[in-house]
């Protein structure tokens, strides 16, 4: 059983690698961040502010490529705000929708 476990888990951590490589890639390639590569992009880094030189024009446009790329909506700021945190928090939520 405990083999099973860690397959599964292992299962899941590239699920969750590959949705938050995927998120990374799109993030730069739709907002176009020709200075940052995907591995320069930490989980947690925040997505809004001086790291990325991201702002809320972004914002807009990245909530078009998430329901292009991922059929997923985020239909206002309440949702929005906590999702678009950081590449952690956007996987956290497309999942969540996917599931749903």
């Amino acid at each position: 059983m405990g083999l099973l476990h860690s397959v599964a888990f292992q299962k899941k951590s590239l699920k969750e690698k590959s949705l938050k490589e995927e998120i990374k890639e799109m993030i730069i390639r739709e907002l176009n961040l020709t200075d940052v590569l995907p591995q320069e992009m930490g989980d947690d880094d925040q997505l809004f502010g001086e790291k990325f030189g991201l702002d809320s024009i972004d914002a807009v446009e990245l909530v078009f490529q998430i329901k292009n790329h991922f059929g997923v909506e985020i239909r206002n700021m309440k949702e929005g705000r906590p999702a678009l945190q950081s590449v952690n928090t956007l996987a956290e939520f497309i999942e969540k929708r996917m599931a749903a």
